[in-house]
């Protein structure tokens, strides 16, 4: 049967595939671009939704993808401590270039070159979150386990925390 799903999308639903994942891609009208528009689309909160987003070291060049809680900011003191370096966002270009996805649609499986992954430890206390999965209307339902398990990703505490 033909797939449905645009290139990117079916590059993630592959990735899935090919780790045993049972996990199914789906294609939203709206955008999923932002965590915001992902939750609104999805009908969850922003918390649920596992955004992708890539650093770099500014001395190594190591890149390192954290996925983190659509509810929080990432605090990149605690991130430039777990990586021992500074770090920089990578631009679009870094983006697509280790990832092979465009900002706003990269998958936490199924990248151009092997990523150090990152997990935000509050997306662990979500019974289901989503995740994006090649473009900015692809999105994929998964457990906090099954994206550990997927990405061998480490689990940390990587929010920023706000003053009280």
């Amino acid at each position: 049967m033909p797939s449905s799903l645009k290139p990117s999308a079916q590059r993630v639903q592959d990735a899935l595939a090919a780790r045993g994942f049972t996990n199914q891609v789906v294609e939203l009208p709206d955008s999923t671009h932002t965590a915001a528009a992902a939750a609104a689309a999805i009908g969850c909160s922003a918390g649920q939704i596992a955004k992708s987003i890539l650093f770099v070291g500014k001395q190594s060049g190591r890149a390192v993808l954290v996925i983190a809680s659509g509810a929080n900011r990432i605090d990149e003191k605690a991130l430039q401590q777990q990586m021992g370096e500074k770090v920089r966002k990578a631009d679009a270009d870094a983006v697509r270039s280790f990832t092979g996805y465009a900002i706003g649609g990269v998958p936490p499986l199924g990248h151009a070159q092997p990523l150090i992954t990152y997990i935000d430890q509050d997306l662990l206390a979500y019974p289901q979150i989503w995740a994006a999965a090649g473009h900015a209307n692809a999105i994929f339902a998964l457990t906090g386990a099954e994206l550990v398990t997927m990405t061998g990703g480490e689990v940390v505490a990587i929010a920023q925390k706000t003053p009280t």
